[in-house]
């Protein structure tokens, strides 16, 4: 089985490691074991922000949904390009296919 160097797992560690910094998370501030968010939407929320080593407190929120507004903030909303100027539709029953052989036989 091929080993990695120190070296290289040294590097491809610290990649890690800068790839999730700045990373946000929201910790209830209730008692007994942190579950899922939305047990108790109404209590306040720590955020925390992950330095590489360890999760370091940067503010609190209120409730639930400040948490998610801040964590998640909205994505700018892409404007649509101009529609290209359509052809006119042409007389006739609009039709969009030509019939098949078979077709012509029954009609």
């Amino acid at each position: 089985m091929h080993e990695e160097s120190l070296e290289d797992w040294a590097r491809r560690r610290e990649e890690r490691r800068n790839a999730s910094k700045g990373k946000l998370r929201a910790v209830p501030l209730t008692e007994g074991p942190h579950r899922g968010q939305h047990v108790d939407p109404n209590a306040p929320r720590v955020i925390q922000e992950w330095t590489g080593t360890e999760w370091e407190t940067i503010g609190t929120v209120a409730d639930l949904a400040a948490a998610k507004a801040l964590l998640h903030p909205p994505q700018p909303v892409e404007e649509k390009p101009a529609e290209w100027d359509r052809p006119a539709l042409g007389k006739g029953r609009g039709r969009h296919r030509k019939p098949t052989p078979a077709e012509q036989q029954d009609q």
